[in-house]
């Protein structure tokens, strides 16, 4: 084999934007050329951005994404540009677009491939658009060197019985590099995965794989990047950085040769999260040019401290506001602990008293319900609605997105309420487990104290009735993360032993009944395999439950 320099170009590109990403194309053209690279491969979909979902449809969106693909051609480049774009094809399966890898060479295009596989699960709905690729074309690039092209999905094989594997069939054809343009989404653990998936699919084939990835959050949706190369031997040879755009140069000398790039480490499973959340919290703002600040209710409380440590990360500490507000069963040290993050982190801080308000209601409750000591449920949810009004008055007032706070053991039995604590534009730690957002806090910490050890250390507690407790009413964080864990995302973790029968139906029986307070959520920003929104849908009003543990 010929050597070959290729430049791993791993952008952040933006839904819709379509000249903004063919300028980001540009400029990491030009990169690539001063790196005197010979291609350039850029990530699926890398004009319209991914996912474009029903802008597909509209009127003007893949022709306007086609002219700005003409003007790539027109660069005038020694660098060839693998990249993905929207093509329109003949109906096919009722279908006229398809979604396409293009090689571009002396201005002109060489090649279009079609994604042969489109995923329909979770997250992905490409056969809602696309008709799927008829036929893999090989590039000869010299004499010894015939790349295929793949897109994303193409290469999940392993991972979905589709029977059909597009990458061993570009290698029948006698390919020997295979690109894989994609846009794939983070979630915990899934850089190993893909490395273990493509080393394992270039061994079986004999071939080299190329595989860059989009990085950048779009809605609820964060895209790591970790862009690599993999030998025909299965050996792992360098990784783009994770969470950042970047752009890496390989040089490709032969089939059992090395692939040189610089390694970078990759971060610990927690280090990751927090990069995931903070790209996920900071792209939502830019993206859509959002409010140019944040507020978010601090409750002197493990979830609000973690989302105000995320928060600043992602958007600078002027951007941040934090409000406590007290309520007639507030404990002295959650206004403390509340405080002291503040000053902490840096964040103006404001103390709301909402306990006049409070009483106010109680008045309107006497009316409604007659003179009682305790409301019960509409008593306790009323101080967190007061709350929620406060935030989003300071929202409309002083231009700034609310934040969610709770996490996802809380929001998968209804351990929250509606138009209170859920109101906001984003829901931060809402694919977060309890322990999750722990580990979080306690990494915030790790080269200094950030979030107060108090609030890591004292039981969590609404603080809605007097002396409450979260263990009032749900188990152990450690038995209802482990039960909810193994119900939605399928974990095979143990359950601890404490964990009987009883409790486990309790909770799986709650997490369906409370799918209509999740419907009236926020987005979440999606960190698992199987996040609230788009990747799990579930009917509100249904009547099977699940099998009953034996």
């Amino acid at each position: 084999m010929d050597a070959m320099r290729i430049a791993l170009g791993q952008i952040n590109t933006t839904v819709g934007d379509l000249t903004g990403n063919r300028k980001l194309i540009e400029d990491t053209l030009q990169k690539a050329e001063t790196a005197k690279s010979d291609l350039l491969v850029l990530p699926e979909m890398a004009i319209t951005g991914y996912p474009p979902m029903d802008l597909l449809e509209r009127g003007g969106f893949v022709e306007d994404q086609l002219i700005e693909l003409e003007r790539i051609c027109q660069i005038k480049t020694p660098v060839a540009v693998a990249l993905g774009v929207v093509m329109p094809s003949e109906p096919r399966d009722g279908k006229v677009l398809e979604n396409c890898a293009v090689l571009i060479r002396g201005g002109k295009i060489e090649v279009a491939q079609a994604k042969s596989l489109l995923p329909t699960y979770d997250v992905f709905d490409e056969k809602r658009y696309f008709a799927p690729a008829t036929q893999r074309s090989l590039i000869s690039w010299s004499e010894n060197q015939r790349i295929g092209m793949s897109i994303c999905e193409d290469a999940w094989v392993d991972q979905v019985p589709y029977g059909l594997d597009p990458i061993g069939d570009l290698a029948a054809r006698g390919a020997n590099v295979v690109l894989n343009l994609s846009a794939s989404p983070w979630h915990a653990e899934k850089p190993q995965t893909r490395r273990s998936m493509l080393a394992n699919l270039a061994k079986a084939h004999d071939t080299a794989i190329v595989f860059v990835n989009q990085v950048g959050g779009n809605d609820e949706l964060i895209f790591d990047g970790g862009s690599f190369v993999v030998s025909p031997q299965g050996k792992y040879l360098g990784q783009s950085k994770l969470f950042e755009p970047d752009l890496r140069v390989v040089e490709l000398e032969s089939p059992d040769q090395s692939l040189q790039t610089d390694q970078s480490p990759e971060p610990q499973a927690v280090a990751q999260l927090e990069k995931a959340l903070v790209l996920g919290v900071k792209d939502y703002f830019r993206k859509q040019g959002l409010p140019p600040g944040a507020v978010i209710g601090l409750s002197g409380g493990i979830d609000s401290a973690v989302t105000a440590h995320i928060a600043v990360r992602a958007l600078t500490k002027e951007r941040v506001l934090g409000i406590a507000m007290p309520g007639p069963f507030s404990s002295e040290h959650s206004v403390d602990d509340a405080l002291e993050l503040g000053r902490q982190l840096g964040i103006e801080t404001q103390v709301v008293d909402i306990r006049p308000t409070y009483e106010a209601y109680t008045q309107v409750f006497e009316k409604l319900f007659g003179t009682k000591d305790n409301y019960g449920i509409a008593q306790q949810n009323i101080q967190s609605r007061i709350r929620g009004s406060i935030l989003m008055a300071v929202s409309n007032a002083e231009n700034r997105l609310v934040l969610a706070t709770g996490n996802k053991s809380e929001l998968s039995i209804g351990y929250c309420t509606l138009y209170g604590d859920t109101v906001g534009g984003l829901a931060v730690l809402g694919d977060v487990y309890k322990r999750d957002v722990y580990a979080l806090a306690r990494f915030a910490n790790h080269n200094g104290t950030l979030i107060p050890q108090n609030t890591i250390d004292k039981p969590p507690s609404a603080e809605l009735a007097p002396d409450q407790f979260d263990t009032d009413d749900l188990p152990s964080y450690d038995i209802l993360d482990a039960v909810l864990a193994q119900t939605i995302e399928g974990s095979t973790e143990k359950l601890p032993t404490e964990a009987d029968n009883r409790t486990i139906d309790q909770i799986r029986q709650r997490l369906d009944r409370n799918e209509y307070k999740r419907r009236q959520s926020p987005l979440v920003l999606r960190v698992s395999n199987k996040a609230f929104g788009t990747g799990r849908r579930l009917p509100i009003v249904h009547k099977y439950d699940f099998r009953l543990t034996s």
